[in-house]
């Protein structure tokens, strides 16, 4: 099989979909894999890493995408890129189609195969190729929001794990999953206040067991929401439903009972965000404010960390890659239940419920 490896054009994503460990894998199986010139460069990997590995590089994207029977990508194609994939194509990448509806239109437009890493599900509903993107994202919502609890960022001008004499700031984080985990981690290892909250008991208890006492689990309502968003410093959105748009837990009007300089994290803005008053940003520009809340919602948070990120990715994606390029996404899919799941939009039509649910459109069995 040919494969392509573009340079991800999307704001400041660094990351890119493949490492040279994972072009060596594939070349040595007789595949054929076709970097764009300096796609690595950003996660530290030069041309000559690649060129050794067995890799072609090619110096537009164009090209990547002309030659490749699959892309291996990060992100999301742009429109930029909507009218480089071709029919039949496989294109194997994060999409959160729920959150973007002319990118579904686009993709159902463009009759290529479309597999999602965050909806590729084990037996035990874990979602593998999600889960390293969200432990990079869980912590770093801690780092990014005490940044930006900082005075000169309009933040409230607070320590996160305070000094001695002075109490710590208050971190409250929705969800109790993987992000959640991660960022709870975090803040009570900086020496926060922690609350976590979820509506899933048995994850609460698993909190409970392994977490310091400086994180307390509680069961997840509006009312208990409504509670703590009055005294908490940092808020973090860690919700995940699978496929779906995130419910959005905190709205609008709940920003008139924050004190203002407060800081939210959206880690959930892939699929929409779990605040009504989120909306996507960038790197070179990250937060907003909104009733003098400062908000924080960057759609590609682990791309500010490429290198880490580049290799946890390919570290998970790379057994889907080499079943896809052994067997074709057709047999692949057939005998794994794992892979099947990732598809989402197969030559024109939606093959995933809840992007249908999304967007009331027609669903289509896999």
């Amino acid at each position: 099989m040919k494969i392509g490896v573009p340079i991800e054009i999307k704001n400041n994503e660094n990351r890119v979909g493949m490492t040279p460990s994972g072009v060596f894998e594939l070349t040595k199986r007789n595949h054929e894999v076709y970097v764009q010139k300096n796609a690595g460069f950003n996660s530290g990997f030069l041309d000559e890493d690649y060129t050794e590995a067995g890799a072609t590089i090619l110096d537009t994207i164009e090209a990547v995408y002309d030659v490749a029977d699959m892309i291996v990508k990060v992100k999301e194609p742009i429109e930029e890129e909507y009218h480089l994939i071709k029919s039949n194509q496989v294109v194997f990448t994060y999409f959160h189609f729920a959150s973007s509806e002319p990118l579904t239109y686009a993709m159902i437009k463009s009759n290529a195969v479309c597999i999602a890493y965050e909806t590729v599900e084990d037996a035990d509903g874990t979602l593998p190729l999600l889960i390293p993107m969200s432990e990079v994202a869980g912590r770093m919502s801690i780092q990014q929001g005490a940044k930006f609890l900082e005075k000169p960022i309009m933040g409230r001008g607070i320590l996160l794990g305070g000094i001695p004499g002075v109490p710590p700031a208050k971190v409250l984080i929705l969800g109790a999953g993987v992000v959640g985990l991660q960022a709870a981690r975090m803040a009570s290892g900086l020496g926060a206040s922690v609350h976590i909250l979820d509506i899933n008991m048995k994850q609460l208890r698993y909190v409970s067991d392994v977490m310091p006492n400086n994180v307390v689990s509680e069961f997840s309502s509006e009312y208990n929401i409504r509670k703590h968003i009055v005294d908490s410093d940092l808020i973090i959105g860690g919700v995940l439903i699978k496929g779906a748009k995130a419910p959005k837990l905190i709205t609008r009007d709940m920003l008139k009972d924050m004190r203002p300089g407060t800081v939210m994290v959206d880690v959930a803005v892939d699929q929409g965000g779990c605040f009504e008053t989120t909306k996507p940003t960038t790197h070179q520009d990250p937060t907003y404010i909104v009733d003098e809340v400062v908000h924080y919602s960057v759609a590609n948070m682990p791309g500010a960390v490429p290198y880490t990120s580049t290799m946890g990715l390919t570290n998970v994606t790379l057994p889907y890659v080499i079943k896809l390029a052994n067997q074709g996404w057709e047999e692949a899919c057939k005998h794994s239940p794992s892979l099947e799941k990732g598809l989402n939009i197969v030559n024109g039509k939606i093959v995933y419920k809840e992007i249908a649910e999304a967007f009331d459109l027609e669903y289509a069995e896999a």
